[in-house]
């Protein structure tokens, strides 16, 4: 199976912005087990941001455009590093893909990212890939990496989109607020009601909230690809739903 799986900044950051070691090791062990188990591996990562505010000790998370570009390159750096070190620990290689939105839209580079994507999974490299947080202006940004995830899956023919996020799926009402909301395990259609439940934005650490993971559902279902949404906060989920267990919701495809 072809899965791509997003992390968002919530399941790799504490609070304070800084990398959640145990999570982040325990994710890459998962990952490089399911590609020894012949699956094809694909993590868009986000955390840049988030992770140089950090390193650098900033205070929040910077607000202007400078600041943020300036932060995604030193986490950007921090978050490769810290990927190489651990997947290289199972013996797999990673490879960096920094991306915006008009290498999607550009047919020329569009057609290189497809052939590059095909080349690295031939051999057998993890790619990892993130929104080039340093160049992307407003006019070339894709904007949040629950939409970049699901183009990703559906210009390499993924079977499967997995979103982790620090909620454990969509549910009837914000359970933030609700004490009777219910998760809603499986949603075959997309229509106006469902849509409805996307709510604003997300956590103050990253840039998605429930409004672009159905964006993304919506990218992944028009095209050929199931998509999940689960709780990041122990990645053996994944084993879960690689297995066809009943964890998060699942968007089926049309």
């Amino acid at each position: 199976m072809r899965i791509v799986v997003k992390v968002g900044t919530s399941t790799l950051a504490h609070p304070s912005g800084l990398i959640n070691i145990r999570r982040v090791e325990e994710l890459c062990k998962v990952m490089s087990d399911l590609k020894n188990a012949g699956h094809d591996i694909i993590l868009v990562t986000s955390g840049a941001i988030g992770m140089g505010a950090g390193k650098l000790q900033l205070s929040e998370r910077p607000r202007d455009v400078a600041a943020k570009q300036a932060a995604a390159a030193v986490g950007q750096c921090e978050l490769m590093y810290t990927y190489d070190k651990l997947f290289s620990e199972y013996n797999h290689t990673v490879a960096q893909l920094l991306m915006t939105g008009s290498d999607f839209e550009n047919e020329e580079r569009h057609v290189n990212f497809k052939n590059t994507m095909d080349k690295l999974l031939e051999f057998k490299a993890l790619p990892i890939i993130n929104e080039n947080d340093t160049v992307a202006t407003e006019e070339i940004k894709v904007g949040d990496n629950d939409t970049l995830s699901a183009m990703v899956a559906v210009n390499i023919n993924a079977d499967l989109l997995i979103l982790l996020s620090d909620i454990d799926g969509l549910f009837t009402a914000d359970p933030h607020t609700d004490p009777d909301a219910k998760l809603i395990s499986v949603v075959s259609e997309l229509n106006d009601d469902i849509l409805a439940l996307g709510g604003g934005e997300g956590s103050t650490l990253g840039t998605g909230g429930m409004r672009t993971k159905l964006n993304a559902a919506l990218i992944c279902t028009e095209n050929n690809c199931d998509m999940i949404i689960a709780n990041g906060e122990d990645p053996d989920i994944l084993y879960d739903i690689v297995e066809g267990k009943a964890v998060g919701t699942r968007f089926i495809k049309r």
